[in-house]
């Protein structure tokens, strides 16, 4: 699979940009890279002429950027979601490193999966529910001295590991790479069903929220956390689509009875 290829299902997310010249410089830092599939959520101030100028030879890219109003349709035909975080959080979500996302990233496109990766506001990164949305965690170690790295800079890095993962899997020979699909141990070109989308899992989590209200399992003005641990758990299954259908089946089984 040639590179241009492999990188049209990767899609790079930028949400609420305050500063247009960091989404050219943004742009720039993925099209060094061979990647040219940007989204902007609810960007500050775009289209500009800040963001073209900054991304010089990479202007095509912020002109083509998709604009979007939230993080739902931004993601909701991925198949794999992970969400850059520079800090630990009070319940701790699967976390990689860049390199280990790379490689992950690249098996998942193999296997003609979209993928999306998230990138947050330049003054508070993520938000909590936004980081809930995705499977997994990425963070860029720094030196202790000085932590922040600048927008542009995080996405040279996420994209540069995963271009250097892209050329060694083109060096390898196809009986040495690993078919499995990542984070589930399965045989990908074995198994029978795609797997769920961002859009498919917001349907269930929504639908398994509101029937444990239902049956006075989940008390929304005291969550106790559960639908966060409910999300991650789910999203480390990584259930398929068929899956998802028969949890949603067995919910609207109880939404009956309950009626």
């Amino acid at each position: 699979m040639n590179e241009q290829n492999l990188f049209s299902r990767l899609r790079i997310v930028l949400i609420e940009t305050s500063h247009p010249g960091n989404i050219g410089a943004s742009a720039r830092a993925m099209k060094n890279m061979g990647m040219t599939s940007l989204t902007l959520v609810n960007p500050i101030d775009f289209p500009s002429e800040k963001a073209n100028f900054r991304a010089v030879s990479a202007a095509d890219v912020v002109e083509k950027a998709r604009v979007v109003a939230d993080v739902d349709a931004a993601i909701a035909d991925c198949e794999l979601v992970i969400g850059t975080s520079a800090r630990d959080r009070r319940i701790p979500w699967p976390l990689l490193d860049p390199r280990a996302c790379a490689e992950k990233v690249v098996a998942e496109q193999r296997s003609g999966r979209k993928v999306a990766i998230l990138f947050g506001r330049e003054s508070r990164g993520l938000k909590n529910e936004e980081l809930q949305k995705c499977h997994y965690h990425v963070n860029i170690p720094t030196g202790e001295g000085y932590s922040s790295l600048n927008l542009a800079m995080a996405v040279q890095v996420i994209c540069y590991e995963i271009l250097q993962a892209s050329l060694q899997e083109q060096a390898e020979t196809p009986a040495s790479r690993s078919n499995q699909m990542p984070g589930t141990g399965i045989e990908a070109e074995n198994w029978d069903m795609a797997l769920a989308t961002a859009q498919d899992m917001e349907h269930l989590f929504t639908h398994l929220e509101q029937t444990m209200i239902q049956v006075n399992f989940h008390d929304p003005e005291n969550p106790r956390q559960l639908m966060t641990r409910l999300r991650r758990m789910l999203n480390r299954i990584r259930p398929d689509q068929m899956e998802v259908n028969i949890l949603r089946g067995f919910l609207t089984a109880i939404n009956k009875r309950c009626n």
